[in-house]
């Protein structure tokens, strides 16, 4: 199982909206096939090791035990059942890591296996097959997106300078650069890995970031901000063609070229309402990346699951806008790179 793992993680940022699975097919303690979903709408795992079994070794797939990090599926998506296949190629026990709770699954593929005469054992590095797919089990069982807050701050906990208003600072101050390029381009591995990612107003004005993963391989994510009252132009990196972007707004409600503009209320928490529309939209997970007020409202409305938290260890300034302040958090891992230590934050049981 643990093999089935490693092979799922390849899949990290191609296989979205779909789990990472990877499935091993083992003969008397000789692997003889492994594979993993590799891209969505493309075969499975369980296919893809099966396919990978030698010629000369195919006449032992019906006396081997096949490991798969997630539950078979049992329902025709973009490819048939891999359910089904396992029983074509009268595999006789599979040994699953963990349940699939997606509606169309969720136990299924177990019984149609068991239906089938095959012996199925579960629950095998159970919670490190969750976690693996963390994203995918928090959208079908909270019916939310996996919420990761980011953000980098200096040393003395600050997260950019002040004394100027967005508007002013656009065009006119250089950006504080907190992370160091290494740094940077795990960021940009973050990105790869998430659904969308979501600024608010002050942050695309300040910054005018490109919220793409132009410093590493893999897709970029949706590209979402909060612009309540629609000031922000339209020539904003933000905007470019690159990803697709959605705007929160109250005024309107419609898409316009690559931009979708997501009308939203007073009334209502903003943040709940950014997760549910995200929930309807299909889009898994998200990282908020700014500003600190932003940030902060997600905190405050405990609707987080992680928090990515980079502190350059070495740099200091004088005065600036402060870090948002984590509460009811444990640290779950720490990292350092350089001048920088990562804080990997979950929220404390």
């Amino acid at each position: 199982m643990h093999r089935c793992l490693e092979l799922a993680k390849l899949g990290a940022g191609y296989v979205a909206p779909n789990p990472m699975v990877g499935a091993v097919l083992v003969h008397d303690d000789r692997i003889i096939g492994e594979g993993y979903h590799q891209r969505y709408g493309e075969a499975h795992a369980e296919p893809n090791c099966i396919a990978s079994v030698k010629k000369e070794d195919q006449y032992l797939i019906s006396q081997s035990v096949m490991y798969v990090s997630l539950e078979p599926c049992v329902h025709f998506g973009k490819t048939p059942p891999c359910a089904d296949l396992i029983i074509r190629n009268k595999i006789p026990k599979v040994i699953i890591g963990c349940r699939d709770p997606f509606e169309k699954v969720n136990g299924r593929g177990i019984e149609k296996l068991r239906e089938a005469a095959i012996d199925v054992e579960q629950g095998i590095l159970e919670e490190d097959c969750k976690d693996l797919n963390k994203r995918f089990f928090t959208f079908h069982t909270k019916h939310r997106p996996y919420i990761i807050l980011k953000w980098a701050q200096t040393a003395n906990g600050f997260i950019a300078t002040s004394a100027q208003t967005p508007l002013q600072r656009r065009g006119e101050q250089q950006r504080l650069l907190i992370t160091n390029e290494f740094t940077n381009r795990l960021v940009h591995k973050w990105r790869s890995e998430g659904a969308a990612i979501l600024v608010g107003t002050n942050t695309a004005l300040a910054d005018d970031p490109q919220l793409t993963t132009r410093l590493w391989a893999g897709n970029s994510p949706i590209r979402l901000v909060v612009d309540m009252n629609l000031r922000l132009p339209l020539s904003l990196k933000i905007f470019s063609n690159e990803a697709k972007t959605i705007v929160f707004n109250k005024t309107k409600h419609e898409e316009e070229d690559n931009i979708l503009f997501y009308q939203v209320t007073d009334d209502v928490s903003l943040v709940h309402q950014i997760s549910n529309a995200l929930y309807q939209l299909s889009i898994q997970s998200v990282i908020v990346e700014g500003g600190a007020k932003l940030l902060q409202s997600f905190i405050d409305e405990g609707l987080w699951d992680e928090a990515r938290i980079i502190n350059n260890e070495e740099l200091i300034i004088n005065n600036g806008l402060a870090a948002p302040t984590l509460s009811n958090y444990a640290i779950a891992h720490k990292q350092r790179i350089f001048t920088d230590t990562i804080w990997i934050c979950k929220p404390a049981s």
